[in-house]
């Protein structure tokens, strides 16, 4: 059996906590044709004008140095206008459980932009809702990895619907934008 690639949804479906560790893409040649889909990305649609991104706040993401799912939203929210910067870390956990992810709504990556913690694949234009509304509120998370998610986009274009969730200051998330 040949296993051409290992995105970062293997390492979600295996954890069954808050600390996915390290999702990979690794490679093996030992012939045969299993290949698994690797996300592709896309140009953000809510891509900002020149300029813009002086009024957005700088994000940083925590991520697992080997996760390419992770490098691709960061591209995301690049296009998109804002400024990020990259802290590759070993073990997500202690800085899920510092920014309030509620249990069970971890995903690959974990991000710090103007008081709010962003929890996985979420959206730019989300985000930049969240910081326009300014809800009191820890943040938003997407848990899991959805197919065509920023950062999950497959190329045929196949995606499923998801929906990002607002982290109350309680932990409790309730619906903030379906996609």
């Amino acid at each position: 059996m040949t296993i051409t690639r290992l995105i970062c949804a293997a390492a979600l479906l295996a954890s069954t906590s808050l600390a996915l560790g390290a999702c990979t893409d690794s490679h093996s040649s030992q012939g045969g044709s299993t290949a698994v889909p690797t996300p592709v990305a896309k140009a953000a649609p809510e891509a900002a004008p020149a300029g813009a991104s002086a009024a957005l706040p700088h994000v940083v993401v925590h991520k697992s140095p080997s996760c390419g799912c992770c490098g691709v939203w960061v591209e995301h929210l690049r296009q998109a206008g804002f400024t990020v910067a990259v802290e590759n870390q070993d073990n997500l956990n202690p800085i899920k459980e510092r920014l309030g992810v509620p249990h069970g709504k971890g995903s690959c990556h974990t991000a710090e932009v103007g008081g709010y913690v962003v929890e996985g694949h979420v959206p730019a234009g989300d985000i930049k809702r969240l910081l326009a509304e300014k809800p009191d509120a820890k943040g938003l998370a997407l848990p899991g990895m959805p197919m065509g998610s920023p950062g999950m986009e497959m190329p045929d274009g196949r995606a499923e619907p998801y929906t990002v969730e607002l982290i109350g200051r309680d932990g409790r998330t309730t619906a903030f934008a379906s996609h």
